[in-house]
């Protein structure tokens, strides 16, 4: 497996500063990137929001502002109107003099329109008395200097036929909107700003990584399967999206590198035996007397013949379960029945090579898969302990449950495998020294490996003493073994295995007639 950690010292530099990004590329190879136009849409997004929210705030303040202004002109009129005539205009020049922002209107005026007091330079004709404020322009005079302001104003009927005029200007919101309008413009140009340094920085650093990954493909399409995306270490989507690259380039090398292995093992395992069937024919063509020669030597042909498409059929099968992934016989299996099914096949093979076989499996298991695979799994672990351990040795296929689940195990008392092997004796066509002198092809343990990979077993091979093989699963049920089970169980710890009277060998093959 390759190191998915930081990458190297050159590719990090590149990756993790977005500005020496920039440097290798040029900007307008950037603006016309995809990256670039949704930063822009974004970017005019978040200023036409802005715009708004700013149109919005303006307007509540204003319609605030205003609301406050004119129950303020009301109130004071409606005040000043109550008043008697001489407290009144004394009240009124006071309330001019208080008027440091210029902001205070009064109009007094008789009823021929004649100004006798305030800084309102002609009555307002456009204002009813007795209604509402309205908003209007007028022209203010203090003194020599004369000034429009726009203002929010009421006009009452005094008893004496004169008109009050109370105002007040409304400037303040123009002063609130410029200041306003001049925030949102430098916030606007922020936002633009760094909206198309984003876009230029993230989409030089977006076509770096794909300049990367283009480069990658390349090598890989060169045949060169050992190339990795490289990985920052910063956990981003990037570096998850490289990790997760690099695992899938990782199983393809590994897929690759075990193609060209069965290919080399193929090779070489069928030589043998082609090469034999046709010394044997050649052989036979011309040394054969008679006709029961040459069918001696037929059969010597067809049994070399025999032993090629074994492997051919063995190697479909491991391809089946490996690629495949094959699913459709998917259901509950009651391993416990299992183990015994399988038990009672080997029991005449243990005895004929004077090996005691021995069961264990007092709680019943249930796992979800395929019976037939993990049937088929089963008896090569035991076929391949009852292989290798010598007379008078001892084979256990044993069933434990575990905290999360159960193990299958099964242990022999035979040499063993030494440990630098152990890794090796999973892949196909691997032999070790002393299986040479064994008859086989060295794919039991390669099914073994792929069945368990597709049900997600764990299988180990260990030291017992002699070879411990196991398979570890997870279980979502438990239970009792069935009497039936529990008495084949006590006769096996007696000494007699097996008793066909009560576990007939039926079962046995119903179990391995999907095999």
């Amino acid at each position: 497996m390759h190191n998915q950690g930081p990458c190297r010292e050159g590719d990090q530099q590149v990756l993790s500063n977005a500005m020496e990004a920039w440097i290798y590329m040029r900007v307008p190879e950037v603006i016309h990137t995809s990256t670039f136009r949704w930063f822009s849409l974004l970017s005019a997004g978040c200023a036409i929001c802005m715009l708004l929210m700013s149109g919005f705030l303006y307007w509540r303040t204003s319609s605030y502002v205003i609301a406050g202004v004119d129950r303020f002109v009301a109130d004071l009129a409606d005040t000043f109107s109550a008043l008697p005539p001489p407290i009144r205009m004394e009240v009124l020049r006071e309330h001019l003099k208080q008027d440091p922002h210029h902001a205070k209107l009064i109009g007094l005026f008789d009823s021929d329109g004649n100004r006798i007091f305030g800084n309102i330079e002609s009555p307002l004709r456009a204002l009813r008395s007795n209604a509402l404020a309205t908003e209007m322009a007028v022209v203010r005079i203090d003194g020599l200097q004369r000034e429009e302001q726009t203002v929010r104003a009421v006009a009452r009927r005094l008893v004496d036929g004169t008109m009050l005029v109370v105002g007040r200007s409304v400037g303040e919101l123009d002063q609130i909107g410029a200041s306003l309008g001049r925030a949102l413009a430098v916030a606007l140009l922020a936002v633009l700003g760094l909206g198309f340094t984003g876009a230029v920085l993230v989409g030089a650093k977006l076509r770096r990584r794909m300049e990367l990954v283009s480069r990658l493909a390349e090598r890989i399409e060169t045949g060169e399967l050992s190339g990795r995306m490289p990985v920052i270490g910063t956990n981003d989507p990037f570096d998850e999206l490289a990790t997760l690259f690099n695992r899938m380039f990782d199983r393809i090398e590994a897929l690759v590198g075990g193609v060209a292995a069965v290919g080399e093992g193929i090779a070489h395992d069928l030589r043998t035996p082609l090469a034999h069937v046709r010394l044997v024919l050649e052989r036979g063509r011309e040394k054969a007397g008679d006709l029961g020669q040459l069918q001696a030597v037929v059969d010597r042909a067809i049994a070399g013949l025999d032993r090629s498409l074994t492997v051919v059929t063995a190697l479909l099968r491991i391809a089946e379960i490996e690629y495949a992934r094959r699913r459709s016989g998917f259901g509950n299996v009651r391993l416990a029945e299992l183990v015994y099914a399988v038990g009672e096949l080997y029991q005449p093979v243990a005895e004929q090579r004077g090996v005691s076989l021995k069961l264990k499996a007092e709680q019943e298991i249930v796992v979800w898969g395929d019976r037939d695979l993990l049937f088929e799994a089963t008896t090569n672990l035991v076929d391949n302990a009852l292989k290798f351990t010598p007379q008078g040795g001892r084979v256990e296929l044993s069933l434990s449950s575990a905290e999360q689940g159960g193990i299958l195990r099964v242990s022999d008392s035979g040499p063993g495998i030494p440990p630098g092997e152990r890794d090796f004796v999973t892949r196909r066509f691997y032999r070790s020294e002393q299986a040479r002198e064994k008859s086989g092809l060295g794919l039991g343990l390669s099914l073994v490996a792929a069945v368990t990979e597709l049900h997600g077993f764990n299988f180990t091979i260990s030291s017992g003493p002699g070879c411990v093989a196991q398979i570890a699963f997870a279980s979502s049920i438990k239970d009792e073994a069935k009497p039936e089970a529990k008495l084949l169980l006590a006769q096996s710890n007696g000494g007699n295995a097996f008793a066909s009277d009560r576990m007939p060998l039926a079962r046995a093959k119903q179990g391995a007639s999907g095999r």
